[in-house]
């Protein structure tokens, strides 16, 4: 295990700070349109990234955490005319991350993207993001997805898998995919998010099973998903890293649980995300730890400041880890 990052660098000075920092593996997108990325557009990106004594690690695919509206390939999930074109683009993209010498790809299969309610304050009067299923609105309308039963949810998914797995199995690229991040009630605005609970998670990887196609394991967004997120996730772990099915952790604890949560820095939630990590390595996991969402600080650079903090707590726990010492 290693720490890592998926923050998106605003600057060089953000790969050299990642750099000094003792950032080794990271997850970073070229630039533009995801949908436009060549070869030559990725390769590129590799080699800036490697000018820096960084390792790209991983990349997205055109399949973001935003609804379905943002998407760049709105079809694979509509079920749209244009699915199979846009499948194929997807898979041609993956052939061309294998060529590129990247390992990994995560992606999201999201229709509604992630609701929150307003932020709360947090630890020294930070902003935090926050879930309060009292505070929403059940009655939302749908979005462009309409009223999508689970049968039909999980038969676009699968098509989807059906015709990439195969691919990234071949190419040998690991193919990690996101949580649905809130847990909502089935059939908020119109969609019951089949990915939003861990049983679902559980059919997800066994579905066209195979060494390459598992989870970017977020432990925030599972931990969403239980009513005592404390005493649970560790055995959540343990079934999808002794399964393999573990290719990135988003290392993110919160404070609440199903359907009313806040996010919180590592070191503050209810997981007790020492404990947690002691069960990753227990189960031989193998690639990055990285911070997905950080509490909005004060200051000059609160996000640089904030992932810092998280980058060197968990740096320091692998490093206590690796030594014997937790």
């Amino acid at each position: 295990m290693y720490v890592g990052t998926q923050v998106t660098a605003r600057d060089d000075d953000d790969f050299r700070v990642w750099a000094q920092l003792g950032l080794k593996h990271i997850c970073a997108d070229p630039p533009g349109d995801p949908a436009s990325w060549t070869l030559n557009d990725i390769e590129r990106h590799r080699d800036k990234v490697e000018s820096f004594d960084l390792i790209l690690d991983m990349i997205q695919l055109p399949l973001p955490s935003q609804p379905i509206e943002k998407a760049s390939y709105p079809d694979i999930l509509l079920a749209g005319p244009d699915r199979d074109r846009q499948i194929d683009a997807v898979c041609r993209m993956i052939e061309n991350i294998a060529k590129a010498g990247i390992p990994a790809a995560k992606y999201n299969l999201n229709l509604i993207g992630i609701p929150r309610t307003e932020m709360e304050r947090g630890r020294g009067g930070s902003l935090n993001e926050a879930w309060r299923w009292e505070k929403a609105n059940p009655n939302a309308a749908p979005g462009l997805a309409g009223v999508l039963s689970e049968d039909e949810n999980w038969e676009r998914i699968d098509y989807f898998l059906e015709r990439v797995v195969p691919v990234a199995e071949s190419n040998r690229v690991r193919l990690a995919c996101h949580p649905h991040d809130p847990y909502t009630p089935p059939g908020y605005k119109g969609v019951t998010r089949v990915l939003g609970t861990v049983e679902g998670l559980k059919k997800f990887v066994l579905m066209r099973e195979n060494p390459y196609h598992g989870l970017n394991f977020c432990q925030g967004s599972i931990g969403e998903m239980l009513d005592n997120p404390h005493d649970e996730i560790d055995d959540i772990i343990r079934w999808f890293g002794s399964r393999d099915k573990i290719f990135n952790v988003h290392y993110r604890n919160i404070r609440g649980g199903k359907l009313s949560f806040m996010e919180t820095f590592p070191d503050e939630g209810d997981m007790d995300m020492v404990r947690s990590l002691k069960v990753y390595k227990e189960v031989g996991y193998k690639y990055m730890i990285m911070p997905d969402h950080v509490p909005t600080i004060s200051g000059r650079d609160p996000v640089g400041v904030a992932f810092s903090f998280c980058y060197g707590y968990i740096a320091a726990l692998l490093e206590a880890l690796d030594r014997g010492h937790l």
